[in-house]
């Protein structure tokens, strides 16, 4: 087996696989948050080696899952294969980013970023912190 059949997300994927989700998950992306994902790739180092021709591909990707029953399970259990626990506060603080990127918080948003709390075990006290950053970076 080769390592692609492995691991198909790289932890770069495995990020904008979140953000992407967050955008989607009030089933209305806005340009602001598209804004603030491509903002991200370009910029952080994280994204430095990043193919930015796999945004596409990852971004169908959590797409289709969104159109399965158990698609944010699936979701999930790919960034729990593929992405390092050195970046679960990374994910975690990009995709409050991309929520708070529009100026407004919809409950379906609220739910995701509290489930993707849950899934990436990051801390209440950090998580706090992390979501204080991403609302004084987007205040109006």
């Amino acid at each position: 087996m080769n390592t692609q059949t492995a691991h198909p997300l790289t932890p770069q994927d495995c990020l904008v696989a979140l953000m992407v989700a967050v955008s989607a998950s009030d089933e209305n992306i806005r340009t602001a948050e598209l804004v603030k994902i491509q903002s991200a790739v370009n910029m952080l180092p994280v994204f430095a080696d990043y193919d930015i021709d796999r945004v596409n591909r990852t971004s169908q990707t959590v797409f289709d899952l969104f159109e399965q029953e158990d698609g944010l399970d699936a979701l999930f259990g790919l960034i729990r294969e593929d992405l390092p626990e050195r970046l679960f506060e990374t994910a975690y603080a990009l995709a409050c980013d991309v929520a708070a990127a529009d100026g407004s918080l919809a409950e379906s948003e609220l739910r995701l970023l509290e489930e993707i709390r849950y899934e990436l075990n990051i801390d209440r006290l950090h998580a706090a912190g992390i979501e204080r950053g991403a609302r004084a970076r987007h205040m109006v």
